[in-house]
């Protein structure tokens, strides 16, 4: 799994790829509780991610409680069919603001 941060505006986009699994979500977890201290808001980028495990989705789901408690944004964007599949199996598609592209998800 690859992780980059990038600024945007009074946002920052986490752009996530590869794999995000048992091994590689607690670098997801570290990487998203950074950002929720910040107590900005937060996209996040799931257009590379080719696999996400209950791990993985833990992760997001602890960061967007975190984001709600803080009052800040927090957004998946650009979601992946694999990832999409998962999210909807845990009916959690119900539960994320998601946003089709990152662009869109940086302006609400």
């Amino acid at each position: 799994m690859k992780i980059e941060t990038r600024p945007a505006g009074t946002a920052t986009i986490l752009v996530l790829s590869g794999e995000v699994d048992l091994r590689h979500s607690p670098n997801l977890r570290k990487a998203l509780m950074e950002l929720m201290l910040e107590k900005r808001a937060v996209a996040v980028d799931l257009s590379g991610v080719e696999y996400i495990d209950s791990s993985g989705i833990a992760g997001l789901v602890e960061a967007y409680q975190m984001a709600r408690k803080n009052g800040t944004r927090f957004v998946l964007a650009a979601i992946s069919d694999p990832v999409r599949r998962v999210l909807q199996l845990a009916r959690l598609d119900r539960v994320f603001t998601i946003a089709d592209t990152v662009e869109t998800a940086l302006e609400g």
